[in-house]
Order: C-alpha cells, then sequence, then structure tokens
C-alpha cells in the first residue's frame, strides 16, 4: 500500500504562540513528528504542508520535504483540515504521483512512535475499512450511557438517546474518543467522499500515558513532563 503522509504545520497558533517551531524538550516541535515520520517503515513519501518560511526551513533541517507553501486561506485559524490535505494530495498527483493512502500526522502530538504509524497503515491494509484513528478509552463517568444533554427547559436527555442509564459500571460498553497522533485514510475517501473518516472507521487503541496533544500552556507542560520521562 502506497501511502503519502503530509505533516500540517502553519505558522500562526492561539494557544501557544509559534508552537511548531518552539523547543520542546531541546528540539523544535516540529522535529519529533518528522522523526517518527521518517522512522517509520511503511510510509512511502512524507510531506510537510505550511504557510511560513521559517517552518519549512525547520522542516528541511529535520528531514522532510517542503515542495511548496500552502496559501493563505488554507492557514487561517477556522481552516478545516481535510482542505488541507486534499490540497497537498493535489499537489502530488499534478507531478504524477499517486497514493493508495493518505497519513496525517499533525505536529502537536509528539509522543507518537513509528511502529504505532506502521501498525495503522497495516490495519487499513488487511481490513476493509475506509480509514483507521488512533483512540484513547473513555473513562467510565464519561461513557455516552451515563453522559446527560440538558435541553432549554433544564431537563436531562441521555446522550445515546435510551430512556434510563445502563445501571451497573460492569455492563457499560467500552467507548472511545479521537486521539488525534494518526490518522490514515484510504486515498478515494479523502479525495472523493471528501472525508478523513469515511463510513467505516476502525481505531487503533493507545493509553493516555502513550499521548498528548498540544493545544494550550498545560499540555505543553505534561508534554515537557512526560518527555523528562522517557529520558530517563
Amino acid at each position: 500500500m502506497k501511502t503519502l503522509a503530509i505533516i500540517p504545520a502553519r505558522g500562526s497558533s492561539k494557544g501557544v504562540p509559534r508552537k511548531n517551531l518552539r523547543h520542546l524538550g531541546g528540539k523544535p516541535l516540529l522535529q519529533y513528528t518528522a522523526a517518527a515520520a521518517l522512522a517509520a517503515r511503511r510510509l512511502t513519501r512524507i510531506i510537510l504542508s505550511t504557510d511560513d518560511v521559517e517552518i519549512a526551513e525547520v522542516g528541511l533541517q529535520c528531514g522532510l520535504e517542503a515542495p511548496f507553501l500552502r496559501p493563505a486561506e488554507l492557514a487561517a485559524d477556522e481552516t478545516p483540515m481535510l482542505p488541507v490535505v486534499q490540497h497537498a494530495v493535489r499537489w502530488v498527483e499534478t507531478q504524477g504521483e499517486c497514493f493508495d493512502a493518505i497519513c496525517l500526522l499533525q505536529p502537536t502530538n509528539p509522543l507518537r512512535n513509528p511502529e504505532v504509524i506502521d501498525a495503522c497503515i497495516e490495519l487499513l491494509e488487511r481490513s476493509e475499512a475506509d480509514a483507521v484513528v488512533t483512540v484513547l478509552p473513555v473513562p467510565t463517568e464519561y461513557n455516552p450511557h451515563w453522559v446527560y444533554f440538558q435541553d432549554r427547559e433544564g431537563i436531562l436527555h441521555l446522550s445515546n438517546g435510551e430512556a434510563i442509564p445502563v445501571p451497573r459500571r460492569q455492563d457499560l460498553p467500552p467507548a472511545f474518543h479521537r486521539e488525534g497522533s494518526v490518522y490514515v485514510t484510504r486515498r478515494e475517501v479523502v479525495m472523493e467522499k471528501h472525508s478523513l473518516y469515511g463510513h467505516r472507521l476502525v481505531g487503533y487503541l493507545l493509553w493516555p500515558e502513550q499521548s498528548v496533544n498540544i493545544d494550550g500552556p498545560e499540555d505543553w507542560e505534561r508534554a515537557e513532563r512526560l518527555i523528562r520521562e522517557r529520558a530517563g
């Protein structure tokens, strides 16, 4: 399965300014994702999608390709990820190269390892899924069978639409949420069905100690702590 990896890293960020270039554990945040991607065995090609010249230069120093600068309209705070991915795929395909799957690797997840990238690609290849994403278990107290929404009148309704909650913790079915470090999607799902998930989505389970998603200063502090612990 020919797999194109796309690392999206725009110049601006709200929670942590210039976070893709900020040093985490002595290295630019971008370098962690670059190193994991370059060490993965199942990625055919890896490209950096950025609107920022400085990020492109750091990406090149990390061993990545930075063959274009992303248009400004695809680098705003409100820009969804799908058109960013599609833009990169179209650029590559105009150069005459085609892929079976697209792997999205966001720099805000610095703890991912190459074995997880390879495992997700292998899972997609041997399954009939449209996509594989890394997931984390939902804590029991947040299971959809126990979570309520409140309507305008203040009445609570179970999030799963049932009339009554599951009475015992032991009877709760497992629930998961997106972890965000690896997305692998079949090319036709991304480009023709305009989705990173498709209709048949499979999860690759990770555990909280394997994951951090840097969105704000608290996440950065946790990432610093976890990296120090890994270094021993």
